[in-house]
């Protein structure tokens, strides 16, 4: 019986490590972004990046140059899906002072944005009434990130104040410059004293002058 027991506990033991295993490699697979021999360099502003919207148009950055973006990566089944009605209110009462809210949906974390960008369309905007522009679905992690993501996350070109997207609903904050000038967790709630401050300080902030090359 005792016998029967050591066996039992050590198959049991031995079914647990190798979730850990395969738990842990999934952990560094999306926390490692891998940049592949022969990628283009990326962009030194973020207003060089042309995107799909998530009907399939190419966007251009650009036409956001001095407003303050704050860019969400949003997932439709995710514990932090509410916070699509907290930045939905950000949005509308920040909009008319500068403020622009861009949803990129994700798949990465535990496939919590499985839709197709039609099903994500629709989920939104039944839902939660959002009326910010969304994005065609990227990855914003791991082997296939995205290069804005790559611009967003680079610590050594935002001087260390950013990190890896750490899962759904990170928030980088962008100022009427271009800077990227804060990065917010997951749980930091969009209507949060922390963020609200935040995006504040960035409105009130005016747009840098630009240096004209000598002719």
């Amino acid at each position: 019986m005792a016998q029967r027991s050591f066996s039992w506990l050590s198959g049991f033991r031995f079914v647990a490590m190798v979730l850990v295993v395969i738990g842990a490699v999934h952990w560094i697979r999306h926390q490692r972004p891998v940049v592949r021999a022969g990628s283009p360099p990326l962009p030194s502003s973020i207003y060089d990046f042309s995107l799909l919207d998530i009907d399939g148009k190419p966007v251009l950055l650009s036409q956001w140059r001095g407003k303050v973006l704050l860019i969400v990566n949003v997932a439709s089944k995710c514990g932090f899906t509410g916070q699509y009605a907290g930045l939905q209110k950000l949005y509308e009462s920040y909009q008319d002072q500068g403020l622009e809210i861009l949803g990129f949906p994700a798949n990465d974390f535990l496939w919590q944005e499985p839709g197709s960008n039609d099903e994500i369309k629709s989920f939104c905007s039944l839902k939660y009434k959002v009326t910010f522009p969304m994005f065609n679905k990227i990855s914003v992690t791991g082997r296939g990130i995205h290069p804005l993501y790559r611009f967003l996350t680079d610590q050594m070109l935002h001087q260390a104040k950013v990190g890896k997207v750490s899962w759904n609903f990170n928030k980088f904050l962008i100022d009427r410059s271009g800077k990227v000038v804060a990065h917010f967790g997951s749980k930091i709630e969009p209507q949060s004293a922390e963020m609200v401050g935040a995006i504040e300080a960035a409105i009130k902030k005016p747009e840098s002058p630009k240096i004209e090359e000598n002719q």
